[in-house]
């Protein structure tokens, strides 16, 4: 990634070059990644009911402990379609100017829920695997907020954009 978009991005000319803006817009990763989040979130939803309902009764350990694992599959699934999209988009994979806390912050998110998958097959007791995957879920929520501020700054920069071209025809 060159200094240009670091940059332009530091110095609050926007989120995305004209030229980034042309290959979001272009890419199938984008729609892909506008797909998982959401479907992500409904996993973390249910996962999180499971989880506290586990901890709360003592019961349904079998189903909250497959849910973490699934949430924790989704969560891959996302991270490197992410990253894929991050290198069309930015040219980085990882930790691009634009999305640089959003991406250091994924990588705690992505330990945590790491943390879990090894406590679990380790053998550590239910409990403890649970509050893992609780503190693994709250870092999760401050994740996609995040993201979502993000996505909010994107589209009110697009608006901006829009209305300038406009006003200036």
């Amino acid at each position: 990634m060159g200094a240009t978009q670091s940059q332009s991005t530091a110095n609050g000319a926007g989120l995305y070059t004209p030229a980034q803006r042309a290959r979001r817009d272009a890419s199938a990763w984008t729609l892909v990644q506008g797909v998982l989040a959401p479907i992500q979130f409904i996993v973390f939803l249910v996962s999180l009911g499971l989880v506290l309902w586990f901890v709360l009764t003592g019961h349904g350990q079998w189903p909250a402990e497959l849910s973490v694992i699934v949430k924790t599959l989704v969560l891959y699934a996302i991270m490197i379609t992410g990253s894929i999209w991050e290198k069309i988009v930015f040219d980085r994979w990882l930790f691009a100017p634009a999305f640089f806390w959003e991406d250091v912050f994924s990588m705690l998110v992505l330990a945590l829920h790491t943390a879990y998958l090894f406590a679990l097959f380790a053998g550590l007791s239910a409990l403890l695997c649970m509050a893992i995957a609780l503190v693994a879920y709250a870092s999760y929520v401050i994740n996609a907020a995040q993201f979502v501020l993000k996505l909010r700054a994107a589209r009110r920069e697009e608006s901006a954009r829009t209305s300038s071209i406009g006003a200036a025809t």
